[in-house]
């Protein structure tokens, strides 16, 4: 696999062999020294067109530990607020000699247009893309399940995951679907209708409208951010309203199995999709999510 750009090109023994080997991964946290020789000499070129912090710090944190030279490149100061194309900049990265390019961009299929135009010979690795997808982020999460849930087999099959709030908007559940149901997880889709997006009764998941139904059976919480950026209409009444019916406060937490997970990708919306109690609580792995996308 040169490129990582969608879950759904991940079939289960590379998704299973990826995991196994965050897992060898993690153990570099260990050590006094946190680094492998692994890329050595090595270009890897961090494309952020969008902001973030999480995920651009991973992956500079990953690639240094795997002792690669890192260049960190963010729109923002840059040739392309001068107006220059994603192929201008490209060919610039290949001239750089860049072996790798982890790309962010708030058009879908920026990722994909860039591995597939021949503009650069090097890998390219998708850091999320307009609402369409964000590989990494679903593989990191799936670990953080593993690793909790299922140690001592691996195995996600029959997990039941949960992933509630804004997924029209939402690259993360797009890619968390595609990868668990490969993974052989049981996903449900809570939302509402307003933040569901056209076609999804085609995605392997269950709908549900309502987070109060089949909470008590479910092994892994992932509450969503309400992307107030991307919305341009009133998806929904009120943030109070949204709040009081697809929040997860401390209520509807005690309501879930007491080994189970409350997850969230990042950044949150406290006091909106999720409460200050539940997200600093002993069940919540958020914190967590973010050194496992560094190992991952």
């Amino acid at each position: 696999m040169k490129h990582l750009l969608n879950t759904n090109d991940i079939g289960r023994d590379e998704a299973v062999l990826i995991l196994d080997t965050a897992s060898e991964m993690a153990n570099l946290t260990d050590r006094s020294v946190k680094k492998l020789p692994a890329l050595r000499g090595r270009t890897v070129v961090n494309l952020f067109f969008e902001d973030s912090t999480r995920t651009r710090i991973s992956f500079e944190a990953a690639a240094k530990r795997l002792s690669a030279d890192v260049i960190s490149f963010s729109a923002k100061g840059s040739s392309v607020s001068k107006g220059e194309t994603l192929k201008d900049t490209a060919l610039t990265l290949e001239a750089m000699g860049a072996d790798a390019v982890v790309i962010r961009h708030s058009a879908s299929g920026a990722p994909y247009r860039l591995a597939t135009s021949g503009w650069i010979e090097g890998s390219v690795i998708n850091a999320g893309d307009g609402g369409h997808q964000h590989p990494t982020q679903a593989l990191l999460d799936a670990y953080t399940m593993r690793r909790h849930l299922r140690a001592n087999t691996g195995d996600l099959s029959g997990l039941k995951v949960m992933l509630v709030g804004d997924v029209l908007h939402s690259r993360v559940a797009r890619s968390n679907v595609a990868l668990l149901h490969t993974l052989g997880a049981e996903v449900t889709l809570v939302s509402p209708p307003t933040l569901l997006p056209v076609g999804v009764e085609q995605w392997p998941a269950r709908v549900a409208y309502s987070l109060d139904e089949d909470l008590e059976a479910q092994d892994v919480v992932m509450m969503l951010r309400v992307q107030r950026e991307r919305m341009n209409e009133a998806y929904f009444p009120s943030a109070r309203e949204y709040s009081r019916r697809y929040g997860l406060d401390s209520e509807r937490m005690a309501r879930l199995p007491k080994d189970s997970l409350v997850m969230h990708p990042g950044p949150m919306n406290r006091g909106l999709e999720i409460g200050d109690m539940v997200a600093d609580s002993d069940r919540s792995v958020i914190v967590e999510q973010v050194a496992n996308g560094v190992t991952v």
